[in-house]
């Protein structure tokens, strides 16, 4: 199925090496390079038969009737956070593999929204989203949402807020420091299990792996978005899963992030063009993985509403709310 991109080119790939289910994705057109506000991101579900169970961290996990993996189709019933919970009365679950990417704009990515921001939102991939730090005046005020506390919130589901970096190994400019550079932010959980894959997949242009700055990444690194020198929301190549994983490029400033416009969809201001030179077969296979592996909680199993349930699938449904939405610090 065709997934908009930012490569320039229209073009599908194939599945990468160590993927799952993911289906061929494809790539936009256009001599900007950009997802473009108004662009919508799918990619083929399949389950498939080489993902990975990913324990939610800081969740204590969804054990029992529902599990969170990589490569499968997400989906299954949405329900109705119950009273006494934290952020009862929205919405979790039921989203699904081919509605996992979003645009270049914060708060895309959730299905049926056509705004910006993510404030008193649902949870359609049960993720919190990421949250960015600062003050940004003028039309910014929507990237500062404290309902989700700060990045080191040990209560979103999936644990606190990481980071993972990817440095491109193509030194145009003879200058390992000029390299095009990536960075993947999201929950502990996402980020430990997209490293490994995004590493693998894009092996072939990426520098290797080490403590240095501008290096990729060997273990995830805890990100603080209030700082300076953290990763910042101008910086947003694409969002994904509801905006709750972030791929964020160094050097780039989009303009459009502190427009006016509060619709995606809208031409107030459009996205700035990608910087000239950046590894774009890079940024392809880590937009390609991300979709196709990210983590989602699978369908089958409890956490449903309707009918009549019995009392052991009753408990299955508390046991799991409360783990994802229990304990708010």
């Amino acid at each position: 199925m065709y997934v908009p991109l930012v490569t320039p080119a229209l073009q599908y790939l194939e599945r990468r090496k160590g993927g799952g289910g993911g289906s061929k994705g494809g790539g936009s057109s256009g001599s900007s390079g950009s997802t473009g506000k108004g662009s919508t991101g799918s990619s083929g579900s399949s389950s498939g038969g080489r993902g990975s169970t990913v324990p939610l961290a800081g969740s204590n996990g969804v054990t029992g009737s529902r599990s969170v993996s990589t490569y499968n189709s997400g989906g299954g019933k949405q329900i109705t956070i119950p009273s006494g919970q934290v952020f009862s009365g929205r919405t979790a679950g039921g989203a699904t593999r081919d509605q996992v990417a979003g645009t270049r704009a914060y708060g895309s990515g959730y299905p049926g929204v056509a705004t910006r921001g993510v404030y008193n939102r649902g949870f359609p991939f049960w993720f919190w989203p990421v949250v960015w730090g600062g003050a940004f005046g003028g039309g910014g005020a929507y990237l500062v949402d404290h309902e989700y506390g700060d990045s080191y919130n040990t209560s979103r589901v999936g644990g606190p807020m990481m980071e993972a970096t990817f440095v491109s190994n193509n030194t145009s400019s003879g200058s390992q420091s000029n390299a095009t550079t990536f960075h993947l932010l999201a929950d502990n959980s996402t980020v430990s299990a997209l490293l490994p894959l995004l590493v693998s997949n894009c092996s072939s242009n990426l520098q290797s792996q080490g403590s240095s700055t501008n290096q990729t990444s060997q273990t995830p690194a805890a990100v603080n978005t209030s700082s300076t020198g953290a990763p910042q929301p101008f910086q947003a190549v694409q969002y994904y899963r509801a905006s709750s994983v972030v791929l964020t490029l160094d050097g780039y400033n989009n303009s459009a992030t502190l427009g006016t416009d509060d619709s995606i969809a809208g031409d107030e201001t459009a996205d700035t063009p990608l910087p000239s030179g950046i590894d774009l077969t890079l940024l392809d296979c880590l937009n390609q993985t991300i979709i196709q592996a990210a983590p989602l909680v699978d369908a089958a199993g409890g956490l449903r509403l309707g009918g009549a349930p019995s009392m052991q699938g009753m408990l299955g449904l508390a046991i799991a709310i409360w783990c994802l939405f229990g304990s708010f610090l």
